[in-house]
């Protein structure tokens, strides 16, 4: 059992005026858009929940009530993915507490990470990953940062054997560090990698990205605002008319540019506002930007 400083009482009475409250854009009849994961079919959201610092806090009920606001609107709107990792500090045990608080665990994807090296220091930190967040089986268990990554893809294959997860994945956030990720998914095979990927960090269209689909693997996509990069680049200017056929704001302008890629198969934006998460959520709905408006928008940034 995890140690918290909340019961499950405090944060349903303090959540029930949340849930309560509407959530616009549900009730139009349709569905945010999914693809299909290459190794077996199954369909993914193309937009989830990143939780690097923002899930990162003590569990108070008030804490946990907002969280557990994010990840109730992200179900809602059809999202599921959540991606974590130990590097994270307390996130997993907040997305346990979440769960546990009344969130549906079988509407989330939970990925998260091992990143130490060893195997059976491996081992030790994915049985507390699966403590930490209150589930019996992990969706996607990822080697960060190519740690070990030998290692870790053999524990990680054996554990998909056993049903204690379901997919593989490696990542690395370095574009200088692309040569050895594409060794690596040569090599394993995964069935998922984790990058960066942006208008303003667009290396990955080079030789990743490719390669991930030739090898049939699916692709989430960290940092897709450049850590806040993008919106400082267009702080002050009005999205153009063309832009407004398919985007409402700049933040789906930027997502949307990252989703339409034919590789990419779920972006993972970090938030801990509601109103940004809802944003977010919409660039999963509505008409996407073809190869033709995609290149506009790259050129547009670049200039």
């Amino acid at each position: 059992m995890n140690s918290r400083n909340w019961n499950r009482r405090e944060v349903l009475a303090a959540t029930g005026a949340v849930s309560l409250a509407p959530i616009t854009g549900l009730a139009d009849g349709h569905e945010m858009q999914t693809k299909p994961i290459p190794a077996t079919g199954e369909q993914l959201p193309v937009i989830g929940l990143g939780t690097y610092s923002v899930l990162d806090v003590e569990s108070t009920a008030g804490n946990i009530e907002s969280r557990k606001a994010i990840v109730d609107l992200l179900t809602a709107k059809g999202g599921s993915v959540i991606d974590t990792s130990p590097m994270y500090n307390r996130s997993e045990r907040v997305i346990g507490d979440v769960i546990d608080a009344g969130s549906d665990r079988s509407s989330l994807f939970l990925a998260t990470k091992v990143w130490i090296d060893g195997k059976d220091a491996g081992v030790r930190q994915m049985q507390e990953s699966a403590r930490l967040m209150s589930t019996e089986v992990i969706d996607l268990m990822q080697v960060h940062n190519l740690r070990d990554t030998d290692l870790h893809m053999q524990t990680i294959r054996d554990w998909k054997e056993e049903g204690r997860i379901r997919y593989s994945g490696l990542t690395h956030y370095r574009a200088g560090a692309h040569d050895a990720l594409e060794a690596a998914m040569h090599k394993h095979k995964p069935d998922f990698i984790q990058i960066n990927y942006s208008l303003g960090e667009r290396e990955a269209e080079n030789r990743v990205l490719p390669l991930a689909e030739d090898l049939g693997i699916a692709v989430l996509i960290n940092r897709p605002y450049q850590a806040g990069a993008l919106f400082r680049a267009v702080s002050g200017k009005k999205m153009p008319e063309w832009a407004l056929e398919f985007a409402d704001s700049w933040g789906q302008f930027f997502l949307k540019f990252i989703v339409s890629h034919p590789a990419v198969t779920c972006a993972i934006p970090a938030t801990s506002k509601l109103h940004h998460m809802e944003d977010n959520l919409g660039a999963g709905f509505g008409p996407m930007p073809d190869n033709t408006t995609r290149r506009r928008m790259a050129e547009f940034l670049d200039s």
